[in-house]
């Protein structure tokens, strides 16, 4: 059994290498920075035909890059005495610590003296900066109008992290359109619903099945890991001659992931792992987001229902506005929604995206899908494109008047990449009409109450089997 671990390792790394050579930072799952999540997305021509122009847009967008919680920061302290335990084991056996890398000895956490975490980091306030100046760069028939909330509202959640990135988001987007300062900036209101209500941004918050659901399953997640995180300890632990437990290993890899996405360092903790590793690691992340936020159960996207249904009126509103020749001004042109990595990756699942026909006609049936085919085969289920740090969706409708058979029409951009949708014959630009038949209403049919009601008579949900290794 080692041996074959040894070779699939082997395998994975040459395929890595052999793939323009490997960068960590592109294999950070969720915490991938907006920017290296963009280098994975080839360009794509543009498939708007001539004559549409775009009326309304909608944005669900992730909070920027964040500081890890106070709580991984605790954790991070724990490693710390845990390797320097680990030395001092080493050394009073008089092994040899040649093997060790020098930054391991006495290592600290860079962040052992922070009493507060999660907040937005430099990196993510820029992140969302300029992502609000190439929207309304990329979209000037939709920006040119002067600045109001009910034009172009501004939602954000009661996370700070959330409602920060809104701003920043605004600072860019009306940058130069005001008189504040040498820069010019403007004033702008960002809304926000309580966190206990919020079934629009925060719903996986107020889902009471949904909860029971996610608890009863973490436990079965994490034994779905123990696999990689053994093999991975043993190569570790071999390779630089310290008794390396599982859980230090997971959060070496957490270690990692951070060094890389907020510091921008990838010579320490992610230096530890060869590429097949991190491939391996960073497809249990995704195995992780799959089960709990993704197409892993209906429950995790079907309760993101009153967020579609918000979409979709703001569509009609801007429909009918175009129809009855409303005057300027007088209705909205985008709504700007960021949230959480919670709340973009279910709104995903419910546009099918990363899928194609044959499983997006099986979650229409409500039948599960097959997970994330383990490395070294590829998935098109990647937490760094699906939803790193900024990572977004945008709903852009157009009107296409000279069209016959259509005037309206969806197109749908993934961190600002046109992406095709299953429920649509594979295009990014959808009839409207169709889009609601095909894609939204089988969701819709979804009452929020039924989903999320945790009737007193429900047994708990039991815990996943063991079906991907």
């Amino acid at each position: 059994m080692f041996a074959i671990s040894i070779l699939v390792l082997l395998s994975i790394t040459a395929q890595l290498k052999a793939d323009h050579g490997f960068d960590v930072r592109h294999h950070l799952s969720t915490v991938t920075t907006y920017d290296a999540a963009k280098d994975l997305v080839k360009a794509s021509a543009n498939s708007i035909p001539d004559g549409c122009t775009p009326i309304h847009l909608n944005l669900v967008a992730r909070h920027g890059a964040r500081s890890p919680t106070i709580k991984r920061m605790r954790e991070l302290d724990k490693l710390a005495s845990h390797l320097e335990e680990l030395i001092k084991d080493a050394e009073e056996q008089k092994l040899s610590l040649e093997k060790v890398p020098l930054w391991l000895r006495g290592w600290k956490s860079p962040w052992r003296e922070k009493l507060k975490g999660g907040e937005l980091i430099t990196k993510g306030e820029e992140e969302m900066y300029n992502l609000g100046i190439r929207i309304r760069e990329r979209f000037p028939e939709l920006f040119e109008e002067e600045y109001h909330p009910d034009v172009y509202p501004i939602k954000a959640t009661q996370v700070p992290r959330a409602s920060a990135s809104a701003v920043a988001f605004g600072i860019g987007f009306l940058s130069e359109k005001g008189t504040l300062g040498p820069a010019r900036h403007r004033a702008f209101a960002v809304t926000s619903e309580s966190r206990a209500s919020d079934i629009i941004l925060r719903f996986h918050d107020c889902c009471g099945k949904y909860k029971a659901f996610r608890k009863s399953q973490e436990p079965a997640v994490d034994k779905l890991k123990e696999s990689v995180l053994d093999e991975i300890t043993s190569a570790l632990t071999s390779r630089y001659g310290l008794n390396f437990t599982r859980k230090n290993v997971a959060m070496l890899w957490f270690l990692c992931k951070q060094e890389a996405s907020v510091l921008d360092i990838t010579d320490q903790a992610c230096d530890l792992f060869s590429p097949s590793e991190v491939a391996l690691l960073e497809w249990t992340d995704d195995l992780e987001m799959f089960i709990l936020k993704g197409y892993g159960n209906s429950i995790n996207y079907r309760m993101g229902v009153p967020l579609l249904a918000d979409v979709v009126q703001s569509m009609e509103q801007a429909i009918k506005a175009k129809e009855e020749k409303h005057a300027p001004g007088s209705y909205e042109k985008a709504r700007l929604r960021f949230a959480h990595a919670e709340t973009v990756v279910p709104f995903t699942c419910l546009l099918g995206l990363f899928l194609d026909d044959s499983e997006f006609q099986k979650i229409q049936r409500e039948e599960s899908l097959e997970p994330p085919p383990k490395p070294p085969q590829s998935r098109n289920w990647r937490g760094s494109n699906v939803a790193p740090f900024a990572g977004n969706n945008m709903l852009v409708l157009h009107s296409c008047p000279a069209n016959s058979a259509s005037k309206y029409f969806v197109q749908v951009l993934h961190n600002e990449h046109p992406i095709p949708m299953a429920g649509c014959n594979g295009s990014d630009f959808c009839p409207f009409e169709e889009f609601k038949e095909k894609i939204v209403a089988p969701h819709l049919k979804h009452d929020y109450n039924s989903v999320c009601t945790v009737q007193p008579e429900e047994p708990q949900h039991k815990p996943a089997t063991n079906p991907f290794f």
